[in-house]
């Protein structure tokens, strides 16, 4: 093993220096797909990720519900959970949790100091510089691995799956849970190529759980986990779920699978869309039962999936005027979000605020929104790849024209004026959604909920 030595002269004195440090690679260095800067990482950590149980989550959509409901359960069960997950909705910290908790910023800052040496060693090499990103993974299993030792860690991987720097680990089990249309600049312009990217996760021997459709998509996955001779549980397939009931924070399926049936599992969180997370969750769950000595009985089980939370995720976070969260950023959320909007909720007028960043499929998301809402408030999140809220309002009004529908559509560029143009146009029996990217959601949740800003980053 490395020896990695505590004494160093360009020491972070405070986490907050060495947190600025890490997201303020992301401006500099931006995404850098590939793991030869991980493979250095960890062999001069001395391979800590090797000590750890991983659960490897990828999708488009809906993996970081499955890695709450997933979370959650084995917390429910008596299981220490670690888990890193990404964008984070507060502060750093965030994405780094044991059993709930945030890495203490004690820890953080002995452990970026450790790191930084062979960070700058790195820097010097031909790979270049670690980003921010593969310093945050690699710190997560430093922290895992030496400082917190949990049992399981539920592991979500950035962006796609073969190049992320995620992938440096060998897990218990692979989740995909599906692939839809995001980063495509970065993973491909197909869903079969972005498919071919997210089953980069799989590995040799690894049971694979997902809920991936059509059947192209889903034949890219199914192939690669053939090669692999990975085990493939598919939805519709070798498991499946029935809704049972379908109700306001309160959501009721049953769930057949190939191991045993199970009656009346609830969950809080809404949309139908959570009953097929939720689903995968389980039949992951079932999964770690078979092969993993997981023990997980029925009572906990059903108790730890209606005690998921999803912060900004169909989030009520005001009642006076009721104002939903949503950071459906894609057209697949857009549509979730829509589908929930017509199923779940009931109102007077639909008021939806949106930020956007550049890279996004904008018209695929308007064409699921737009038919819904009755004012439309464009704004621009507070980051530097924010989408222009003018833009936004052009490419609208030609949709709306083609749709032969008038929609009251303002643009705002400050986000804080522009939600409260928002909560003064919601009335008693009106719905406020504010939706888009992360970025934007962090704000204002952070703003409604404790009136401060967030703290920014992936």
């Amino acid at each position: 093993m490395n020896e990695i030595k505590d004494s160093n002269p360009t020491s972070f004195q405070t986490a907050k220096e060495a947190i600025a440090w890490i997201v303020g690679r992301m401006e500099k260095l931006g995404i850098k797909p590939g793991l030869q800067r991980m493979q250095m990482l960890m062999e001069k950590l001395g391979h800590p990720e090797r000590r750890l149980q991983f659960i490897h989550v990828a999708g488009t959509n809906g993996k970081g519900s499955t890695c709450a409901y997933l979370t959650s359960v084995l917390r429910t069960c008596g299981y220490d959970v670690g888990s890193f997950t990404s964008p984070y909705l507060e502060k750093y910290t965030n994405r780094i949790q044991v059993n709930g908790a945030d890495i203490e910023d004690e820890e953080l800052l002995r452990l970026v100091n450790k790191m930084k040496p062979i960070v700058d060693e790195i820097a010097e090499t031909e790979v270049g510089s670690p980003s921010m990103f593969e310093i945050s993974t690699a710190l997560a299993i430093l922290y895992f691995a030496t400082v917190a030792y949990p049992d399981y860690v539920v592991w979500e991987t950035g962006l796609g799956g073969r190049l992320d720097s995620t992938n440096i680990v060998n897990p218990i089990v692979t989740v995909i849970t599906n692939v839809g249309h995001d980063h495509m600049e970065i993973l491909g312009d197909s869903l079969e190529m972005v498919a071919a990217e997210k089953a980069g996760i799989i590995k040799a021997g690894v049971p694979v759980i997902t809920a991936v459709e059509p059947q192209d998509v889903w034949n890219v996955i199914a192939k690669t986990a053939k090669e692999k001779k990975a085990t493939l549980y598919s939805l519709g397939n070798q498991f499946d779920y029935t809704t049972v009931s379908n109700q306001l924070d309160h959501q009721i399926f049953d769930f057949s699978g190939p191991f045993r049936n199970m009656k009346e599992l609830p969950i809080s969180l809404n949309g139908k869309h959570q009953l097929t997370n939720a689903a995968v969750a389980v039949m992951t769950l079932e999964v770690l039962r078979q092969y993993n000595a997981c023990i997980v009985e029925d009572d906990v089980l059903h108790k730890g999936l209606f005690e998921t939370r999803w912060p900004g995720r169909l989030e009520m976070v005001s009642h006076d005027p009721r104002i939903l969260l949503d950071g459906a950023h894609n057209p697949e959320g857009a549509e979730t979000l829509a589908a929930a909007l017509q199923s779940v909720y009931s109102y007077g007028k639909l008021h939806l605020m949106i930020g956007m960043l550049s890279t996004k499929n904008h018209t695929g998301y308007l064409r699921h929104i737009l038919p819904l809402v009755d004012t439309l408030i464009l704004t621009e999140p507070n980051f530097h790849k924010k989408g222009d809220a003018s833009r936004l309002a052009e490419l609208a009004q030609e949709l709306l024209h083609d749709m032969d529908r008038k929609v009251d559509i303002l643009v705002e560029r400050d986000w804080k004026r522009a939600l409260e143009t928002l909560k003064s146009r919601t009335e008693q029996d009106d719905l406020a959604v504010v939706s888009g990217t992360l970025y934007l959601i962090s704000d204002v949740r952070s703003w409604i909920t404790y009136q401060t800003d967030s703290e920014k980053g992936w």
